[in-house]
């Protein structure tokens, strides 16, 4: 009846034990493929939606500081990524040059980081509102946007550690817990025949 027992203590002390070495071998072995680095490294990577946000704030203390819109932009396009930076110096050289508003942000309605505000400084020329409290609202709606997908994906993690917490104590708790009083109470039955 003891080897009973100490067969199912060593079955569930393999099954919490198991996964966590095969699963760090398989991740290490992928790191020694040759190729593997480089793969990681292809992905493109995703705007930062804060230091998007960041950058529009610029573009409105600058607006509201006095520098021309022209000048504001280029500001900003100093610390922004690349292909947002190229867009802003469209605008930046067509509004210098003394383009329609329309026409000076169309090179920035191509840029995924740029879209929202130049759809929105094209409005405000033809409305006449100014181009800070337009930047000054975007940012907002990016950092509530980037808000609501981190409250997202935290919701989403939740969910996604419940299924291995439960594949891992489920079979210790049966067990550990269950085994145990099950063999304890068979014993006694086993015994009298």
């Amino acid at each position: 009846m003891s080897a009973l027992v100490l067969g199912t203590l060593l079955l569930a002390a393999a099954l919490l034990l198991a996964p966590g070495p095969v699963d760090a071998a398989r991740r290490l072995a992928a790191l020694d493929r040759p190729g593997a680095a480089s793969r990681t490294r292809s992905r493109p990577e995703r705007p930062d939606p804060w230091r998007e946000a960041g950058g529009w704030d610029e573009l409105a203390a600058c607006l509201r500081a006095g520098l021309s819109l022209d000048r504001a932009v280029r500001a900003v396009a100093e610390s922004a990524p690349p292909a947002t930076a190229a867009a802003l110096t469209r605008v930046a050289d067509l509004v210098a040059l003394g383009a329609d508003p329309a026409a000076a942000w169309a090179p920035a309605l191509d840029e995924p980081t740029t879209a929202r505000l130049a759809r929105a400084a094209r409005r405000s020329a033809r409305s006449g509102a100014a181009v800070a409290e337009v930047a000054t609202a975007v940012a907002a709606d990016v950092r509530a946007e980037a808000a609501e997908a981190v409250a997202a994906r935290a919701e989403r993690a939740g969910v996604l550690v419940a299924g291995p917490l439960g594949l891992c104590f489920l079979p210790a708790f049966l067990a550990l817990g269950i085994a145990p009083v099950v063999i304890g109470l068979a014993s006694p039955l086993l015994e009298r025949t």
